[in-house]
């Protein structure tokens, strides 16, 4: 009886483990996409990552596709002639360059996690508020990515919930679809967000929301929209204009408030700064914070980018200035992101000498030989001058100071810090950085009152920000798109993802066209959005995935 019962219990154990779910792997003791999603400390980690995929794409972690948002604009142009760096259009912008595919897969990554955190944030056990406080950054996250993608590419494959099995049948929706559910996301995230004074350095707020969503509501057609979401910004009594000098270099002269806004520890809302809106995080040191005292791997490396190579400079066959140096020679600047001829004197012309973030500490044109075995060490050089075999394609011109920390780079970097020289492994720049700032919001809403045709508005908004500047006020009856993207070249430079800024305005092939010759020769109207990466279209085998015209 007992052998009998032994083979029954046997039986029954093969019959009830036999089912489909037999070989079902059930994480219990580690994390997996079955349960890494269903607490709240799961989809944390995922919104974590969005943080970490905003610093990734415009940048940090490598020297060349951050920097796509300002080559091949009215910005700047190539110091060395390279695909990387946009020169040759026609190589850069084909369907199967690395430049347009990056930013694709990019992008789309970040929605694809953000639809993770949106899909599973109902259901995870979390409380109410830590609900709402995920769900309202996913749909920002999520807006942040479509926004860029329907600026650089138009109407692009909506995808708002959660991809589980592979899909190879995408289809195109219009760019009205795209912006209407950009705006949906960025209304509900502007309701839900912390207010700006509860939210922690680098973390989004309602008024990160409202600035985006005021945004993409110039991009909609939808001006007076815009204005109001701008206004809820410029509004809110925990945001104001720096009108004095304030944070870790505060003291030291020459320095404005213009110049306070970029040093060392000076860009978040915990020193004081009343701008910042939203701020990426660079830690130096720190695990994940990205930057290394020791070498410039990882970190935003703007210096290095824009920049003069001013170690090549030689006047009478000498070499005045010690390089790399930290100061206002550019640090260890090599001269890929020169400034155009548009962006160093013509847009300054009225206002050249009183405009304060022209000053030679803010854009700097006049350089002070530093070699102490040279000459002519003590002397000044301008780029306003010609000298005999100098080179002002990428070893002498004049570039904005923001991109460097003048006799401020961290230890680490130093070869000899009495003399200031550094290790050839500097060249990035060692701040946190702005993604948007209130400056740019009066010209956000500037915009949207002109093309209300309210020019007083419009004029008023632009001289909030010029006056900051000690600029001479704009007349309403000058005030065009053209006066408003200066105005945006002379506020936030190269601190501009000025990209996006052109391509949601359709004007990238007018401006590089009237202001960098550079490029003019190979600037196409096409490029004012870029191809469907060929990869995308051939993989799609089940539906049409449509290229852009052109291309």
């Amino acid at each position: 009886m007992k052998k009998l019962l032994l083979i029954f219990a046997a039986i029954l154990m093969v019959t009830t483990s036999c089912k489909d779910d037999f070989l079902d792997e059930k994480p219990l003791d580690f994390l997996s996409n079955v349960n890494a999603y269903n607490t709240y400390e799961g989809l944390n980690a995922t919104v974590n990552n969005l943080y970490w995929f905003s610093r990734r794409i415009f940048f940090d972690r490598d020297e060349s596709r951050p920097f796509d948002f300002i080559f091949g604009t009215d910005l700047v142009y190539d110091g060395q002639s390279s695909t990387n760096r946009h020169t040759n259009m026609v190589a850069a912008y084909d369907p199967t360059s690395s430049i347009p595919a990056t930013h694709w897969d990019n992008l789309y990554s970040m929605v694809v996690e953000s639809n993770i955190v949106i899909s599973r944030t109902a259901t995870a056990d979390a409380s109410e508020e830590q609900k709402k406080e995920l769900l309202a950054q996913g749909r920002f996250f999520r807006a942040f990515a479509y926004r860029a993608l329907v600026y650089m590419w138009g109407g692009v494959p909506l995808v708002t919930e959660e991809i589980t099995t592979p899909r190879t049948d995408f289809v195109r929706a219009s760019k009205e679809e795209c912006l209407n559910q950009i705006i949906e996301d960025l209304t509900y995230a502007a309701e839900n967000l912390p207010d700006i004074k509860d939210a922690r350095d680098g973390k989004l707020s309602n008024v990160a929301a409202q600035h985006l969503l005021a945004e993409v509501y110039l991009a909609a057609g939808r001006f007076q929209d815009a204005v109001d979401a701008a206004t809820a910004v410029i509004d809110n009594p925990n945001m104001a204009l720096m009108q004095n000098r304030f944070g870790s270099r505060s003291s030291e002269t020459p320095g404005d408030v213009y110049w306070d806004l970029f040093r060392m520890n000076n860009q978040n809302r915990s020193s004081g700064n009343t701008e910042a809106i939203w701020v990426i995080q660079f830690e130096t040191d720190v695990l994940g914070g990205s930057t290394v005292s020791g070498t410039r791997n990882g970190s935003y490396m703007l210096e290095r980018q824009h920049a003069p190579f001013i170690r090549n400079v030689r006047i009478n066959g000498e070499a005045p200035f010690l390089w790399p140096r930290s100061g206002y020679t550019g640090g260890r600047g090599i001269g890929w992101a020169v400034s155009t001829y548009h962006f160093t004197n013509e847009i300054w012309e009225s206002d050249f000498d009183n405009d304060m973030r022209n000053a030679n500490h803010n854009f700097v044109r006049e350089f002070t030989a530093d070699n102490p075995n040279s000459s002519v060490y003590g002397q000044i050089f301008s780029t306003e001058e010609v000298y005999p075999g100098v080179d002002t394609t990428r070893d002498f011109y004049a570039y904005q100071s923001k991109v460097t920390t003048p006799f401020n780079h961290p230890d680490g970097l130093y070869d000899n810090k009495e003399l200031g020289t550094l290790k050839s492994s500097a060249g990035a720049t060692y701040t946190d950085q702005y993604m948007f700032r209130l400056a740019e919001t009066y010209l956000i809403r500037a915009e949207a009152y002109m093309d209300l045709n309210n020019l007083q508005a419009a004029a008023d908004d632009i001289n909030v920000v010029r006056g900051r500047a000690h600029a001479t006020p704009v007349a309403p009856g000058d005030v065009d798109i053209d006066y408003i993207l200066d105005e945006r070249m002379r506020e936030l430079g190269v601190e501009e993802k000025r990209r996006l800024t052109l391509m949601r305005l359709g004007l990238l092939y007018d401006r590089v066209n009237e202001y960098n010759p550079y490029y003019a020769d190979e600037i196409l109207p096409k490029y004012n959005l870029w191809p469907i990466p060929a990869a995308e279209i051939e993989r799609n085998i089940d539906a049409v995935l449509e290229q852009n015209p052109g291309y």
